[in-house]
Order: structure tokens, then sequence, then C-alpha cells
């Protein structure tokens, strides 16, 4: 495609986001900024949140790893069905009882200030890195395939994308991210099938015939039981997948966000379980995708591997100008599924969590604040993909994300455990302590396994972490219990 047709696409796209953005915008409060008032449809809830959920990590990533990985992610997807059940069955429940616009208010009424202020400050740290993460790899595509040819920085490039997720979330926050998040995963759904359906044709592959031809590829091996010691082995995985599903959407603002929006809790958990159901769905589409796409590239002479095989091939011309379009759709709707709603939930978690402006401040002094807060998170937005730019190395992103996520999600895993779980009470004081040594000592464990145990951590780092968390915070429990 032409630098002239990427752009045209572009501003049509974000010319739909500011149409659902006007719409869905009425007064601008922090009620709709926060909460959405409650009156979210939970269907559109659960549709928007496929695309947050995947964004550009998978729609670029996983594809690419079959090749060397086959399957195998796939028992991470089952795991996160375990996961959902969780958050469906035993977290939404409290949440919605509590009335909660922060989730993290739970850790004050059970264990006190600084346990609150703990949790979300970890939960701030994971997002500005994870969504930076993710919104860093389309970013980069898009500034190879496009602002490279016109000669535009790429500091300019993430500044203008955080620019304009700004300006269409400022007002109404939630309110329109559960809207836009809906246009945003049709975008990369539609992407999908049709890049699924082209080629399969280019490969001869009929839709009766697909099931024998991905058998016979040799690259559609799910279940690893064979070695223990590997990151890959099945329980790893399965176990992984379930944890990091409770940590990343159950304990994650930004994605709870969206479900306290339902109008109650009988209509969130439909909307988790309806999702848990479509994602796994999604997620085996894309890795079948990946399949195909490693053979389109070793019979067309494509070299490209990992996170460039997706785009190379469907912007490389051969399968036709309608896939490259898509391809750029789902691209930059991936992009913007995610960012948007962690963009609204720092902000909220901020506001709420670490400045109290709810309980502290009037109405209007609310909102001034909030804004001036959302400006500032987009700021540091820019400058941590600007320090990826320079510093990322050159590995798979999904699986740099999943690491990452082991590290700053352990100690809320932990965190909540011991709430929900037990009726140990703690020294609230000393829990800051034990949620930064968690993460060191399960780091210097990690590296040092191979060694140690012949073990390999790999996600399995998430439990680990959140393991030593609760270990710790027994280690400090009260007298007083």
């Amino acid at each position: 495609m032409q630098p002239y047709q990427i752009l045209i696409l572009i501003a049509a796209y974000f010319g739909l986001l500011f149409l659902v953005s006007f719409f869905s915008s009425k007064a601008g409060s922090n009620a709709e900024f926060f909460r959405a008032n409650r009156e979210s449809p939970w269907y559109i809830v659960a549709f928007g949140m496929i695309g947050a959920s995947l964004s550009g990590v998978t729609f670029i990533s996983l594809p690419g790893t079959v090749a060397t990985d086959s399957f195998s992610y796939f028992q991470v997807v089952l795991g996160y069905t375990v996961g959902y059940a969780v958050i469906g069955l035993i977290l939404l429940p409290l949440y919605y009882r509590l009335n909660l616009t922060s989730i993290y208010s739970y850790l004050e009424s059970r264990f006190g200030k600084y346990s609150y202020k703990t949790g979300a400050s970890f939960f701030l740290l994971s997002r500005i890195v994870g969504s930076s993460f993710r919104l860093f790899l389309v970013a980069n595509v898009l500034q190879l395939i496009l602002f490279d040819e016109l000669g535009v920085p790429y500091y300019v490039t993430v500044s203008a994308t955080i620019f304009l997720i700004w300006l269409y979330t400022f007002r109404s926050g939630i309110k329109t991210v559960v809207w836009t998040d809906t246009l945003q995963t049709f975008f990369m759904l539609l992407s999908l099938g049709v890049t699924l359906i082209v080629v399969s044709d280019e490969l001869g592959i009929t839709a009766g015939g697909m099931i024998n031809h991905l058998s016979e590829s040799g690259l559609t091996k799910i279940f690893f039981f064979e070695d223990w010691k590997s990151s890959d082995h099945f329980v790893k995985q399965f176990l992984s997948g379930a944890f990091i599903a409770i940590v990343m959407t159950g304990l994650d603002q930004d994605m709870m966000q969206k479900n306290l929006t339902c109008r109650n809790l009988k209509e969130a958990q439909k909307n988790m379980f309806s999702f848990t159901i479509v994602l796994t769905v999604v997620n085996m589409m894309f890795l079948i995708l990946g399949v195909l796409l490693t053979q389109y590239a070793d019979l067309s002479g494509i070299d490209a591997i990992k996170d460039e095989l997706f785009p190379a091939i469907a912007t490389g011309g051969e399968l036709g100008i309608g896939v490259a379009i898509l391809f750029i759709l789902g691209l930059i709707a991936a992009a913007y599924s995610s960012a948007d709603g962690t963009l609204t939930a720092l902000t909220t978690s901020f506001s709420i969590d670490i400045l109290n402006i709810e309980k502290r401040y009037e109405e209007a002094r609310q909102m001034k604040i909030r804004k001036q807060i959302h400006i500032t998170i987009s700021i540091l937005f820019i400058a941590v993909m600007l320090i990826f730019k320079y510093a990322i190395a050159d590995k798979s992103v999904i699986n740099k994300l999943f690491e990452f996520a082991g590290y700053t999600y352990g100690p809320l895993l932990g965190l909540y455990t011991l709430g929900l779980f037990t009726n140990i009470k703690i020294k609230d004081k000393l829990v800051p302590i034990v949620a930064i040594l968690a993460p060191i000592l399960s780091y210097i464990i990690s590296i040092n396994s191979l060694v140690w145990f012949g073990f390999e951590f790999g996600f399995f780092i998430l439990i680990l972490n959140g393991f030593l968390t609760l270990l710790g915070l027994i280690l400090i429990r009260s007298k007083h219990n």
C-alpha cells in the first residue's frame, strides 16, 4: 500500500472513533468517566473486552510463535478459562457487593491503607509498562510500514498516537471506551477472518480439508508433557494461564472497570462467561493463522519470523489490497483497544487510590484534577514507549509481556489470596517491604533455577512470586488476629 492510502485509513478510522465518542459522551462527569453510570449492556462489554484482551500482542506476536513453539500457547489459553471462572464466581460478587469504583479499595477495608496503596501502585506500574509494551509493538510496525517512508520520527508517531487516544477519552472515559472497544474488536476479528480465508485459498486448502492439513503440518502440537523442566510443560503453562487470567483481568483495574460498568452482578457474570468462550476460540484461530502464514512464507520465499511474519505477508502485496487494508485496520484497532482503556483505568486508579479525590474534593475540583492526571499519564506513556524503542531486545513481545507481568502482578496475587481465603490480619505498614522483596527474590531464583534445580520457570514465575508474597504476608501477621 502507498503511504497516502494508509494515512487515509488511519484518518477514517479515527473519524469513526470520534463519532462514537461524540454519541457516547454526555455530561463528562466523574460518574461517566469512572463507572459509565453503571449502564453498559453486558454483551457490548463482553465483545469489546475481546479486543482489549487480545491487543497488538496477540494480533502480531501470536501467529509468529507457531514456527518455534507450535500450539503450546493454547495450554495457557486453557488455563485462562479456569481463571475467568474464578473471576466470575468469586471476584465479581465481591466487587459488586462492596460497590467499588477502584477494585483496590478492597485492600484498604481488608488490611489497611499501606496495603491499599501498595496494590494500587503495583497496578499502576504493571499497566504503564505492560500497555506500553503492547502499544510499542503496534507503533513500531506502523513506523516501519508508513512513517519511516514519510520521514516522520518515531517520537512524533508515538506522541501523535497518545494524543489522539487522549482526545477521544478525555471527556467520558470508560463510557466512551466500552463502545470504542466494540468497534476495535470488530476490525480485529474481521482482519483475522479474511486473512485466514485468503491465505487458505492461496495454499489450496478447502474448509473440509483444513483439519487434515493442520494435523499434517507438524506445527499443531498443543500438549507438552515430556520434559517437566521445560517452560512449555503443560502443568506450568496451564496453571500460569489460570493465574495470569486472574491477575491480568480479575485484579486489573483496566479490565474490571469495564465489568463494573454493567447494570448488575448477573449481567457482569454473563459478560465474563461469554467472553471466555469467544476469547478461547479466537486465540485458536490466531494459532491456526500462524501455521498458514508460516507455510505461506516458506513457499513464497518470504524471510520473516516472529513479530515480523504477519505484517510482512499482509502488507507485501501478494495477498491483495483487501488483506492489506484489513490488516492495517486490525493493527490500528489492536493498538487502541488496549491503550484507551488503560489510559482511563490509570487515570481512575491514580485519582481514587493515590489522591483520594472522591473523599477530599467537591465534584468540580475532582473533575479538574482528573483531567490533569489524564494528561500526565498520557505524557508518561510517551516517555516509556521512547525508552522501549532503544532498550527492548529482539525477542517476541508476548513472552516479554507475560514475564514482566509475573513480577509486577505477583504481589497483587499474594494480597488478594490472603484476603479472600484467610482471616489473617497483618502488620499493614510492612506490606510495601514484602511486595518489593518478593519480586526481587523471584527474579534471583528464576535466573538461577536451571543451575540450582534444573528447572525453567517461564510464565510460572507469577505463581512463585505470588507464593513468596503470600509467605511474606503470613510472616508479618498481626498478633491481634
